[in-house]
């Protein structure tokens, strides 16, 4: 075998991408497809979406640059094609069917057999059209996906570099199909979403249910909630709409604890199957989970179920030296989170990146905690405030039912709303974000900003990449200076931008650390070090004045893997440890 086979065998993605609303009849379009770059824009002038003769080939959900991709050119190219055919299995024959993108970067265009199907802007987001009006049944189906991407800075494109080389903290640029693509096949009406919303208090949750297609009394709507295969409650109705809610009480005898709780220590999943039955017939079936769990502030502290959490959370961007943003496998997913945990960590903050469902999905599981930051744009304008808002919203409704996602994170250090400090058009604008957050999600906590000149946030999430232990305890220990913008409390930087006040909230380091070793190509935060035993007791002191001061409520370490250039992860990129996992969990525990 070939290494390049072996190395798409190793890459393959055939897991289902969507785990939290699962269905039984779906297939997955991973693997290879035909490719071309179109550096020119001529493809759609010359119609290759009718007849398309690509030369090259490429491993999809791996972005050409990639070398899982079966290219691995990291040269930028605005325009890039991909073709592929595929069949209706027989037994789905009547059915609509939806071609469902997990992600695309950027602007994503659709045609079948010839016949444009429809297009998606925004990189991160999951989309889908129906293309059931233009599919042959019985023989093979001819789909062309065009991609455009550019290098603007009014896009959201996180850590993706906007200039032909790496530079500071920008990578590789991630362009076209880079997460699972599959078709999926539903009844004329079915169950489109379910919104979940847990409430430990009253010890209920509530479902927010959402139909397509025609509606008449034959139907019915029924809801089946287990616990580790035991029923706990069942319950139908018939929907008179495509929109309706209900709310049920899961307290049980049959368990000790009458709820079972989702947390770190024990991450309990509720498992629930939504069907959609006509006239007594199944027409749709959903698989899916909850955990019963809440986020809330009180007197300065994040509270997990009504009780102080202290976040240890490592700074982790999602980027593997073979196949960039997309996770390789379910495989990798999993050593990732396994050894967050053995370092001793309750979570992580997912930076400047949408994530994976899968990696979301083990992260519920597991009980893993999870800061979710959108990818920043990095300028300031109209274009912007709408890429940025159109595709924010739509990441808070795609995510909304993950239990591990514990706090938003719309921006971060000013990035796209550079003169946040004084502007008063660019303050609105991230009081915009936080507000219609917190229509969709009123319960986790938003920051606005991550880092510095905050303006309305329910966290004062404070970024310092100072060495010396002493030195960051002196800063921090009187609360009031850094709280009320008396001093820096990062060279320059102030926690509130102008107009903006303290109000209470928790306060939480959530970038220090970044160290890396003399002997390693490429840059960390501060004085590199030599040795492990200098590596340890850097980490150990910073970390401790960091404990140390009763007001700060968690931290978030820099960062949990390297990533190309920067060479400050406790990981490197293939994920060997660096210093013995144990040694880092002893300093965190």
């Amino acid at each position: 075998m070939k290494a390049a086979e072996k190395e798409f065998t190793v890459h393959q993605r055939t897991e289902y991408p969507h785990p939290q609303f699962q269905r039984d009849s779906w297939v997955n379009l991973n693997g290879k497809w035909q490719f071309a770059f179109d550096d020119q824009n001529s493809g759609e002038k010359k119609q290759w979406f009718v007849n398309p003769m690509f030369s090259k080939e490429i491993q999809v959900p791996f972005t050409y640059e990639s070398k899982a991709s079966g290219i691995g050119e990291e040269k930028f190219h605005p325009y890039v094609w991909y073709h592929r055919s595929f069949a209706i299995p027989e037994h789905e024959a009547g059915k609509k069917v939806i071609l469902r993108f997990q992600a695309s970067d950027y602007l994503t265009k659709v045609w079948v057999n010839g016949m444009f199907i429809g297009e998606h802007t925004g990189g991160n987001a999951a989309f889908s059209f129906d293309l059931t009006d233009v599919i042959e049944w019985e023989t093979e189906n001819k789909l062309v996906v065009k991609v455009e991407d550019s290098q603007s800075c009014y896009q959201p494109r996180g850590k993706q570099r906007w200039k032909d080389k790496n530079f500071e903290c920008w990578y590789v640029q991630s362009t076209g199909i880079w997460q699972t693509v599959w078709l999926e096949f539903v009844n004329e009406t079915n169950i489109d979403r379910v919104k979940t919303t847990p409430n430990i208090d009253t010890h209920s949750v509530g479902f927010d249910y959402r139909l397509s297609g025609p509606l008449n009394d034959s139907y019915k709507l029924e809801t089946i909630i287990s616990f580790n295969g035991q029923k706990v409650r069942e319950f139908s109705f018939q929907p008179e709409r495509s929109t309706m809610s209900f709310e049920i009480d899961l307290f049980s005898d049959l368990y000790r604890w009458k709820v079972m709780h989702w947390t770190p220590e024990n991450p309990n999943l509720y498992d629930v199957t939504f069907r959609l039955l006509k006239n007594g017939k199944a027409v749709d079936e959903v698989q899916s989970y909850f955990g019963m769990r809440k986020i809330s502030i009180k007197d300065g502290q994040v509270l997990l179920n009504n009780k102080p959490i202290y976040q240890k959370l490592a700074l982790d961007q999602g980027y593997w030296p073979d196949t960039l943003l997309t996770p390789p496998s379910d495989e990798a997913i999993i050593e990732d989170i396994d050894k967050v945990l053995a370092m001793g960590f309750n979570g992580v903050r997912k930076h400047q990146k949408i994530e994976d469902e899968r990696f979301l999905y083990w992260a519920d599981k597991k009980g893993l905690l999870v800061w979710s930051e959108m990818a920043a744009t990095y300028e300031f304008n109209d274009e912007a405030v709408e890429n940025f808002t159109k595709e924010w919203l739509d990441v808070i409704q795609q995510h909304y039912n993950h239990p591990s996602i514990i706090t938003w994170v719309p921006f971060n250090e000013s990035w796209g709303i550079p003169n946040i400090a004084k502007d008063r058009k660019q303050q609105t604008f991230t009081e915009s974000i936080y507000y219609l957050t917190k229509s969709i999600d009123p319960a986790r906590p938003v920051i606005v900003n991550d880092g510095w000149e905050h303006t309305i946030s329910d966290i004062i999430a404070l970024h310092d990449y100072e060495e010396f232990g002493e030195k960051f305890y002196n800063r921090y220990k009187e609360k009031e200076l850094i709280v009320n913008n008396e001093i820096p409390h990062n060279k320059h930087k102030y926690a509130f931008a102008d107009g903006y006040s303290y109000k209470g909230q928790p306060v939480i380091i959530t970038e220090y650390g970044g160290i890396a070793f003399k002997h390693e190509s490429g840059w960390g935060y501060g004085n590199q070090v030599n040795k492990e035993e200098e590596f340890l007791n850097r980490y150990r002191n910073i970390t401790d004045a960091i404990k140390a001061i009763p007001y700060i409520s968690g931290y978030v370490y820099t960062q949990i893997t390297d990533v190309q250039q920067e060479v400050n992860g406790l990981l490197k990129e293939d994920r060997t440890p660096k210093i013995a996992m144990e040694k880092i969990k002893e300093i965190n525990c």
